[in-house]
């Protein structure tokens, strides 16, 4: 069975963002019949990012590493994903996501970063050999509300890139 798996990179616990990724994850999970994992949420570990080793930051890497789909999320900050994220990615080397079909989504503040999940975050991810078959998603932070009519309306014409990824034999509906 193909699994999925939300990255959240919000200083924030419990943030908008990750309301919005979980969505994206729940919505995959429904069309493809995959296994949503649990959410990584960065916030959680924070205090330990910069530890060297550190079992539990390394059993995160795995599970990401280990995803057939990823979502990784972040807020925009300064047009940009958060130093947070950076820290937890950058403890993998060149390439250490090959075989990952990943999600970029950032959460925005106005129309002004929607490019950032292109420019931004989308090089991180192929950079670390992820591959990225669809658009990203900069979400609006002020719509968290309609999240899931949203997130609908980008899966609805996302699917067809995402599908084999998720080893669907048909694209539902």
């Amino acid at each position: 069975m193909s699994s999925i798996v939300v990255l959240v990179g919000n200083p924030q616990p419990a943030s908008r963002t990750r309301l919005v990724a979980e969505e994206v994850g729940h919505q995959l999970a429904a069309r493809s019949g995959a296994d949503l994992r649990p959410t990584i949420d960065l916030a959680d570990v924070a205090d330990r990012l910069f530890r060297f080793p550190d079992a539990t930051v390394e059993a995160l890497l795995d599970q990401v590493a280990a995803a057939d789909v990823l979502v990784v999320a972040s807020p925009t900050y300064k047009a940009t994903y958060t130093g947070l994220l950076k820290a937890f990615l950058d403890r993998y080397g060149a390439g250490a996501l090959s075989g990952v079909t990943a999600v970029p989504l950032l959460t925005i503040g106005g129309p002004a970063h929607a490019l950032a999940v292109e420019h931004a975050l989308r090089p991180l991810l192929v950079e670390l050999g992820a591959s990225t078959p669809t658009r990203g998603l900069a979400f609006p932070a002020g719509e968290v509300e309609r999240r899931t009519e949203l997130v609908s309306a980008w899966l609805e014409t996302e699917w067809p890139r995402l599908a084999p990824a998720l080893k669907v034999a048909r694209i539902r509906a």
